[in-house]
């Protein structure tokens, strides 16, 4: 049975948080689906967390979300790796095309302005999700609108994920995302 506070949503002041306790890692990955079936191009998901807190382990889940078929793994050493969506059977009959994901791993980032130097932050206004683990590393980077989750370790398995979105349509998503968290909080 699930416990009631496994899911918590507030909002407040053009910003709104949801925090969501995860009971294992295969948990913790269909949370991150659910959040990959309701992005959009242009949208930007900001991780952090101690290593080991499960960034990767959502950001597989949200590649599954947005019908990623390649395997997911942190780009670590290469800073980013770009994964091509295929088309769900809705984008089919909407003629939507796939998302590409973008997903970033700031660990091994010395400074921030390496992101600008790169030519990186084009890729955060641009037609596709990105998606940045550690990205405490270039905090001052990050436009006002996004999501920001926080993940830590409550044990060996279970996980705590702290939503914090900005500005109205993170708000809304995350709102829609509350909404489909109750079933997947039971398994």
């Amino acid at each position: 049975m699930r416990e009631e506070r496994d899911v918590d949503l507030s909002v407040q002041d053009g910003s709104c948080s949801l925090e969501v306790v995860s009971q294992r890692a295969s948990q913790t990955q269909r949370i991150g689906m659910a959040l990959g079936g309701l992005l959009q191009a242009g949208d930007l998901i900001l991780l952090d967390g101690q290593l080991g807190a499960g960034k990767t382990t959502f950001t597989q889940g949200l590649a599954k979300g947005m019908h990623v078929t390649d395997v997911v793994n942190s780009p670590t050493f290469t800073l980013l790796k770009e994964y091509m969506g295929s088309q769900s059977r809705d984008q089919k009959e909407s003629a939507g095309a796939p998302l590409a994901l973008y997903h970033f791993d700031l660990y091994r980032l010395d400074d921030p302005d390496e992101i600008v130097d790169l030519g990186f932050e084009d890729y955060f206004y641009g037609s596709g999700v990105c998606v940045v683990e550690w990205a405490g590393n270039a905090d001052e980077l990050w436009p006002a609108d996004r999501l920001y989750i926080r993940l830590s370790t409550v044990d060996e398995t279970k996980r705590r994920l702290l939503f914090v979105a900005t500005g109205q349509r993170y708000c809304e998503l995350l709102q829609q995302l509350q909404k489909n968290m109750y079933a997947i909080t039971r398994s």
